[in-house]
């Protein structure tokens, strides 16, 4: 089990004795691509912490089958639920499996339970969620400031730290959809940051092949959002 918990990094940050309680006894649940963790609106029953899953956290649109799009991923880095701190049991976004694998559920209860009466549980998940409406904010920013290739490779760079892996198999309208731009641009983004040797892309298979170039590439919100998250819950790493 400490393996495990390694590598969700709120968790490691976390003692022993309250992770004990914290987790009861549990094992590893399987998240399977795109299943839907929850729908906004919907009842949050557990709080998730991806070990080598992630999932991204979307806005649907306010029209049935509109599209919907992408404002924050989540992966080992962090975890799905936190707004059961502010006491509010009801998803604001859509929970969507961007990348099977496996994570720590907790039962809602038993999360409110335990933040309520450990100081050090509530001041790490407090921290967090403070730091993941940073980051909704600097999406919100960037989607409306910066230019299509730069939020790619922001994208890029996001999806490789939560998957662990330089290698996807994506598509251009799947990228699309969650940058909320048109397909078409897209495809121009990604043959640009395919000309500079950045990435290798086929028939849905990509790969990132400088990762210091595609940060060059990638807007400054990439970087704000990494330095962000390490000035606020670096203290607690361990």
């Amino acid at each position: 089990m400490t393996t495990s918990l390694r590598t969700n990094l709120l968790l490691s940050a976390l003692p022993a004795s309250a992770l004990r309680k914290l987790l009861s006894g549990e094992d590893p649940v399987p998240l399977v691509l795109s299943d839907r963790l929850f729908e906004r609106g919907q009842r949050a029953r557990h709080v998730y912490f991806p070990i080598d899953a992630f999932v991204s956290l979307l806005t649907p649109g306010a029209t049935q089958g509109s599209a919907a799009l992408e404002v924050a991923l989540v992966g080992n880095e962090g975890m799905v639920g936190s707004w059961l701190l502010l006491g509010v049991d009801a998803a604001p976004l859509r929970a969507l499996v961007q990348g099977g694998g496996f994570a720590w559920r907790v039962d809602a209860k038993t999360f409110g339970r335990e933040v309520a009466a450990n100081r050090i549980l509530r001041e790490v998940f407090d921290h967090y969620l403070y730091v993941q409406l940073v980051q909704l904010a600097q999406t919100a920013w960037c989607t409306r400031f910066h230019v299509v290739e730069s939020r790619l490779a922001r994208w890029l760079l996001m999806t490789k730290d939560r998957a662990h892996s330089r290698e996807f198999c994506i598509t251009h309208q799947f990228l699309a959809q969650m940058l909320g731009v048109r397909r078409a641009g897209v495809t121009r983004a990604a043959a640009s940051l395919k000309r500079r040797k950045l990435i290798r892309y086929s028939r849905g298979d990509l790969e990132i092949v400088d990762v210091l170039g595609l940060e060059k590439a990638a807007c400054s919100c990439y970087a704000t959002d990494r330095e962000t998250y390490d000035r606020v819950l670096g203290r607690h790493r361990k």
